[in-house]
């Protein structure tokens, strides 16, 4: 896992797989969101921008610090207000250098 991720790739794994269920995990997928710390909330949100193409791997610092000074909605409800969201979760951690299938592989 990249030093520069401080979120364990096995919570978004799990936000991910909730995303995946749609509206039948949604009260599980808001509540373990809003269980997360508002460090690994925007490190959550910076991954997704990510895996959406608004920045590069290259550019996550950024992203993170966007993250962080323009939260200006509950991070559960812009994430599940997100389109695509398990999508964008997956390809940013790739572009991050995470083995998103060995990490599926662990939670199973």
């Amino acid at each position: 896992m990249p030093a520069f991720i401080d979120i364990s790739p096995s919570k978004v794994v799990h936000i991910i797989f909730q995303a995946r269920k749609g509206h039948v995990a949604k009260a599980e997928l808001s509540a373990f969101i809003d269980n997360l710390n508002e460090d690994e909330q925007a490190h959550l949100t910076a991954i997704a921008w990510v895996g959406r193409g608004s920045f590069d791997a290259e550019d996550y610092a950024e992203a993170l610090m966007i993250a962080r000074t323009e939260n200006t909605t509950p991070t559960c409800d812009y994430l599940m207000g997100m389109p695509h969201l398990a999508e964008n979760l997956e390809a940013g951690l790739d572009a991050m250098g995470v083995d998103v299938d060995g990490e599926e592989e662990d939670l199973l």
